[in-house]
């Protein structure tokens, strides 16, 4: 069962109305800050695409096996099996490879802290908090510092970790005449379990690890593990055919710089060919522009929402009221951020793309027309006077 912890907080209206004014100037910068992120990327992405669209055009496939100085400085495409015979080796572990990479994945047991808070307003503006704490024991590869925990007693984790994870990478690698870089060998695939060998465990087992589950284990108990135990796992990257789009430069590759203004360097495991590449790109591309786009969104709608909450916080004298007031910020907030979002990235559009984004602007301004003519009550026909 998880070690669990209440605390309760209580805030007084002055100090809630101090802390609303510091969240209004911290919601000030990310509202405003906003502004540039959606505009940027909306250039980003229409410079990343023309950058492609110039690749895809321009790119020339070559053979693996040759080096062709007419190449030089054009964007080529190849595949071939990128290979090395280069030894890794872990100097912790005494582990060898002959691979294009060595990872070494080292996890410690230890404790992990996660928290839950739930808010009350109570009457005349005060609000109390409750968070909850909750203590678990879990494997990790990255040091939790158990002095910075809400309750340190009791949930103790080493003070550093004695083993860390790491990744080599192979400096000769090659792809018939041509030698990879390694920011290239970086992007050549995920990689495999290594099997542990049996000179690997008696040499390891002086240092006190044990082999479990097809891991080096040190501590009393696998089944049982205690605060402060350490597993370590090595993955390997091994020779594999890749596809490679880049500047020829001599008998290796650079990222080729586009007029557009963006670099271009694509690496896929297998045999793919440059068009299929250059679609993953773009598709790519569209990810990374709307993903960016709700980050701008959600900087603008959080930023809107701490500049209004002050009035909410007044507002909460009278709890019904102040959670009324509450719901009110969150909706003017959710709405004027995704106009105000719109607007922009129309306005840059309009910049980046102007066919585009004046069609764009054009339609908004008839939709606000074609509402605001449909609210406009209808003349009312007198009835015929009788003869």
């Amino acid at each position: 069962m998880p070690d669990t912890v209440r605390v309760t907080t209580r805030k007084s209206l002055p100090s809630r109305i101090g802390g609303a004014l510091v969240g209004l100037v911290v919601g000030l910068v990310l509202f405003l800050a906003a502004f540039p992120l959606l505009w940027w990327n909306e250039g980003r992405a229409v410079h990343r695409a023309r950058s492609l669209a110039e690749g895809e055009r321009s790119v020339v496939d070559v053979a693996a096996d040759a080096v062709a100085p007419a190449n030089e400085g054009k964007l080529v495409h190849l595949t071939g099996l990128a290979t090395t015979g280069q030894e890794l080796t872990d100097e912790d572990f005494g582990v060898s490879e002959t691979a294009l990479r060595l990872a070494r994945i080292a996890e410690t047991y230890q404790w992990r802290e996660d928290s839950k808070s739930e808010k009350r307003k109570k009457f005349g503006g005060s609000e109390e908090t409750v968070t909850t704490y909750t203590y678990t024991k879990a494997w990790s590869s990255r040091h939790l510092d158990s002095s910075q925990f809400h309750e340190p007693a009791g949930h103790e984790n080493p003070p550093s970790l004695a083993w860390e994870s790491q990744t080599l990478t192979a400096d000769a690698v090659t792809c018939g005449a041509f030698t990879l870089t390694p920011e290239i060998v970086s992007k050549i695939g995920r990689g495999e379990r290594r099997p542990i060998e049996e000179a690997d465990a008696e040499r390891l087992r002086a240092e006190g690890f044990r082999v479990s589950q097809g891991m080096f284990y040190r501590g009393a108990d696998p089944a049982s593990p205690a605060v402060g135990d350490v597993r370590v796992r090595f993955e390997v990257t091994r020779p594999q055919v890749v596809s490679v789009v880049a500047q020829q430069r001599g008998s290796s590759f650079t990222p080729y710089r586009a007029k557009a203004g963006s670099s271009i360097l694509l690496v896929e495991e297998g045999e793919v060919a440059a068009g299929e590449m250059f679609a993953a790109a773009r598709k790519a591309n569209t990810i990374t522009t709307w993903l960016v786009r709700l980050g701008g969104f959600l900087a603008m709608f959080l930023g809107l929402a701490l500049v209004l909450r002050p009035i909410s916080v007044v507002g909460s004298i009278v709890p019904l009221v102040g959670s009324l007031l509450g719901a009110g910020i969150g909706l003017l907030s959710f709405a004027g951020a995704a106009v105000l979002s719109l607007v922009t990235i129309a306005f840059a559009w309009l910049a980046y793309r102007p066919l585009v984004g004046g069609a764009l602007i054009a339609l908004a301004v008839g939709c606000v027309f074609l509402a605001i003519r449909a609210r406009r009550p209808k003349a009312v026909v007198p009835p015929p006077i009788p003869t």
